[in-house]
C-alpha cells in the first residue's frame, strides 16, 4: 500500500519521497479545475510512457507510449470525458506530449473512471514533478528517479492512498 499525506509524503514500504500534490491540497474534490487531489483510494490503471525519453523500463504493468497526438479530455461536454484521445480535438484536453519532463512518465490513477461521472474531475495522474516541485492541477508529481523506484517495486494490486488527514 502506498500512503501519500497532506504533508506532500508519499510512502511505500521502506520508501519515503517528497511529491507535489494539487495547489488546493488534498480533500474532496467538487469539480473539474478546482485543484484538488482527491482523497480516496485508488489503483494505477496504466502506464504511458516517452519512449524517446525514457530507455529502459521493466515494471510489472503494460505500458503504452505516448504519441504525439495523444491528449487527455478534460471537457465535461465530451462523450471521451477523463479519457485518452487522439489531438487536435473540438473537445478541450490536456497534450500528453509536451517538451517539458512532467509527462515523460504518467501513472493513470482510477479516479472517476467507473462510471465517469461528467465535471467531477478528470486526468488525475502519478507524474514527475518539475524541478521546484510547484504544486499540480490535482496530479501527485515525485521526481523522475523517486518514480522509476517506486515503479520498479509495485504492481496493478498495489493500492494508493491519498489522505487528507
Amino acid at each position: 500500500m502506498i500512503i501519500i499525506n497532506k504533508f506532500g509524503y508519499l510512502k511505500y514500504k521502506d520508501l519515503k519521497f517528497r511529491c507535489a500534490l494539487g495547489k488546493a491540497g488534498i480533500g474532496y474534490k467538487k469539480k473539474e479545475g478546482d485543484n484538488i487531489t482527491p482523497s480516496g483510494v485508488y489503483k494505477i490503471n496504466r502506464i504511458y510512457f516517452r519512449k524517446d525519453r525514457i530507455k529502459k523500463l521493466k515494471l510489472k504493468f503494460k505500458l503504452s507510449t505516448i504519441k504525439k497526438n495523444f491528449g487527455w479530455c478534460d471537457d465535461p461536454k465530451s462523450r471521451n470525458y477523463n479519457k485518452l484521445i487522439k489531438i487536435p480535438n473540438n473537445s478541450s484536453y490536456e497534450n500528453l506530449y509536451r517538451n517539458d519532463n512532467i509527462y515523460d512518465i504518467i501513472c493513470v490513477l482510477n479516479y472517476n473512471t467507473n462510471p465517469t461521472v461528467k465535471n467531477k474531475g478528470s486526468a488525475i495522474f502519478i507524474h514527475i514533478a518539475n524541478k521546484k516541485f510547484k504544486a499540480t492541477q490535482g496530479c501527485v508529481a515525485l521526481r523522475k528517479e523517486s518514480l522509476l523506484k517506486l515503479l520498479s517495486k509495485i504492481t496493478k494490486k498495489t493500492e494508493i492512498w491519498i489522505k487528507a488527514n
